[in-house]
């Protein structure tokens, strides 16, 4: 690829009225080129446009998002234009990516194997961060594995490629999406980029973080002998079928081809599996019926509180919905064995070596401020109690109904039957 900026050349920015030293070129793409500069002694990534890409329209829709600024700390937003005398078009300067921070295709080439902690941490941000972006009447246009990174020691993530975000239901420059992304009825030429098709674009990407896999590839992908565009779209927007679409069984995942799928499926609750069903049966009928945001969040949320070690090691769900002895790990096949759990607000937490209770557990909050941990008697390692983290006292119940108060700094014992009274909310243990 010939670059468009050379190492060690200025240009400038427009808003800070600073120069902007180039340096290595880092990629590009079908828009433009990639480049890491030094900005205010800072380093940050600038992208240039080729020539055919650096449009007037292309350049309200930078000065748009720029005025505006990311709907949160997720987005490598645009935050300055920058132009050079020397060499036509125009860039636009955004932050610089962490090295620490892999793609999904990673992920799916298992170049990055996350613990499902840190992944369904990652899944939550990026339901959060399309919620704030949608929030703010953008549509984001092209969600793929292409654009979104994450970190798998910590699962937050970074969403890239921000410069065709534009305002729901306005123009676009002919940025339709990536195919197998793209909602069937963009596939179909009956409706452009928007919000709805956003949604239905967010649970494909979702489930390939998840699956490994896409949810429309299963017997009818593996029977196409030519992938050409009338095939592709047949697959994914004349008629698409969920592969455990549970009344239309013609597209199941095939053995040794779609193997992901089938062994993601055991493993998964049904909380999360019943959402992925409404995604890709009502909602690739109906735009409406789409799963919002703020569902995925809340699944996450509960999800993230429901992960078992087995004794192998292996991580594992619990779900409520199953009996107790039917809980088999999927990779030593042996009975699990079910920690003890506290529900708070109707939702279950496994008590775990490493749990921790947060304000976001009692209260209809995002904050993580840790009010509860776990830890150890100090004489005997098998006995396992609740540390008072908060603020305030605790009011315990016993089984047998006696109560009493726990103070900051102290513990109580972790017993079936025991009620905790946080304060706004109660919690039981068994």
């Amino acid at each position: 690829m010939n670059q468009l900026l050379k190492d060690k050349m200025v240009v400038k920015a427009e808003i800070s009225k600073e120069d902007v030293k180039i340096g290595k070129f880092l990629g590009g793409g079908g828009q433009g080129e990639v480049y890491e500069g030094t900005h205010k002694g800072e380093k940050i990534a600038v992208k240039w446009y080729f020539e055919s890409s650096a449009t007037s329209f292309q350049k309200d829709i930078l000065n748009n998002l720029i005025l505006k600024g990311a709907p949160n700390n997720n987005f490598l937003w645009p935050t300055d234009l920058v132009f050079s005398d020397g060499v036509k078009g125009f860039g636009y300067l955004m932050p610089l990516r962490p090295a620490q921070f892999k793609s999904i295709i990673d992920l799916v080439k298992r170049k990055a194997e996350p613990n499902f902690k840190e992944l369904i941490k990652a899944c939550y941000y990026l339901a959060d961060s399309f919620k704030e972006l949608h929030a703010n009447g953008f549509a984001y246009r092209d969600i793929s594995f292409g654009n979104l990174f994450f970190d798998p020691n910590t699962g937050d993530i970074l969403i890239c490629d921000n410069d065709n975000v534009n305002y729901d239901g306005t123009k676009t420059s002919g940025v339709l999406g990536t195919p197998s992304f793209m909602a069937p009825e963009i596939v179909r030429g009956e409706a452009k980029p928007s919000t709805n098709t956003d949604l239905y674009s967010l649970s494909v990407l979702l489930y390939y973080m998840l699956y490994i896999s896409h949810p429309l590839d299963g017997e009818r992908e593996a029977n196409i002998k030519c992938k050409d565009m009338p095939a592709l779209n047949d697959l994914y927007g004349y008629n698409p079928i969920y592969i455990f679409d549970p009344v239309n069984k013609s597209n199941r995942p095939v053995k040794g081809i779609h193997d992901n799928a089938r062994v993601y499926h055991e493993i998964f609750p049904n909380k999360l599996k019943d959402l992925f069903e409404k995604a890709f049966t009502k909602g690739l009928k109906d735009p409406d019926c789409r799963v919002r945001e703020s569902e995925w969040k809340e699944c996450f949320k509960v999800l993230k509180d429901l992960i078992i070690k087995c004794t192998c090691s292996a991580e594992n769900f619990f779900d409520e919905t199953k009996p107790v002895n039917d809980h088999i790990c999927w990779n030593c096949k042996k009975k699990l064995i079910i920690p003890a759990k506290i529900t708070i607000n109707n939702k279950i937490i496994i008590l775990n070596k490493d749990t921790k209770i947060r304000t976001s557990h009692l209260n209809k909050t995002d904050t993580d401020t840790v009010v509860a941990v776990l830890n150890q008697h100090p004489q005997n390692p098998n006995i396992w109690g609740l540390k008072n983290e908060s603020q305030a006292a605790w009011k315990i119940t016993s089984p047998d109904g006696k109560e009493s108060f726990v103070e900051p700094g102290r513990s109580c014992s972790i017993n079936v039957g025991l009620i905790i009274d946080f304060g706004h909310t109660t919690g039981k243990i068994s």
